[in-house]
């Protein structure tokens, strides 16, 4: 549905806001402040007008009175806070085996749902695994795929000449082989970790900037989930077999349509972090003035 917008004359306060904040250039002010709709098909419906005018004043179609809320800055964390809790973050992989509750999991996937997108186009979707066979699968998807391309490099004419260019991948089978016989004598789960949530983050295929929307929204969640006392963690071994097996294979059973960028691997943690550890020196480059 196209874009409608309008101005009420009556209430707009001429501040201007909504033509500053307009990432598309749909507002035009006049010299003496009154702003006019000049260009509305350019509209990506981001909403930042609507959000912006301080008098409701900015009329759009896809933002009706229902889905416009006050906001109370005041209930906002403070900056100590926000970073206290990028500090404390961590990789938890010590889940105990009881389910994370839907309502908290749900609260995750909208702090997700609630990224920014590339030209709002909020192609960005979800998929909750709870299910353990379900959860299986993807384990069982990732050592087979390992496998395979462990083979690929072991073999005597591709060895020599890969292991020179590309010696990081080669640290990685002893870690593979390690993690297959685990889960195939013992049933240890290297990938999952024992998680009973699994959220893969997925976009259409053609969406040039699929990945970067992607990862976006998982910071959110990634962040709320530690806000909540939730554990988890990158699932940067899933997405690997993604990227370097056949994908359509885990797409097609999890019902998934469109590409997968990223997961995030979730459970009741066994513990909590009390402390939190300095990084690298910051790699920090200003302009020099």
């Amino acid at each position: 549905m196209p874009a409608i917008l309008t101005i009420d004359s009556a209430a707009c306060r001429r501040c201007g806001r909504c033509a500053r904040v307009c990432p598309s250039g749909v507002f035009e002010a006049a010299p003496d402040g009154t702003i006019a709709v000049a260009a509305a098909d350019r509209c990506i419906s981001c909403g930042h007008c609507v959000a912006a005018c301080p008098a409701d004043a900015v009329r759009h179609n896809h933002f009706p009175p229902e889905k416009v809320h006050a906001a109370d800055r005041s209930a906002l964390p403070t900056p100590d806070q926000v970073l206290l809790l990028c500090r404390i973050r961590r990789s938890n992989r010590a889940f105990t085996s009881d389910p994370v509750p839907h309502d908290q999991l749900l609260r995750i996937v909208e702090a997700a749902h609630r990224a920014p997108t590339a030209s709002n186009r909020q192609q960005v979707s979800f998929t909750l695994v709870t299910d353990p066979a379900q959860l299986r699968l993807v384990t069982r998807y990732t050592l087979d795929t390992f496998a395979s391309i462990a083979r690929k490099l072991r073999h005597p004419l591709v060895r020599p000449w890969l292991s020179r260019i590309m010696p990081g991948t080669y640290r990685y089978l002893p870690a593979f082989d390690r993690m297959r016989r685990a889960y195939e004598e013992h049933g240890t789960d290297g990938i999952l970790r024992g998680a009973t949530a699994l959220l893969l983050i997925h976009t259409p295929g053609d969406n040039a900037f699929g990945a970067i929307d992607a990862n976006l929204a998982y910071q959110n969640a990634s962040l709320m989930a530690e806000s909540m006392g939730i554990s988890q963690f990158y699932t940067g071994f899933v997405y690997m077999a993604l990227r370097h097996g056949k994908a359509r294979r885990l797409t097609r059973a999890l019902g998934i349509e469109g590409t997968i960028h990223a997961g995030m691997a979730l459970g009741m943690p066994r513990f909590l972090f009390d402390r939190y550890i300095d990084k690298k020196p910051l790699d920090l480059h200003e302009e020099v003035r």
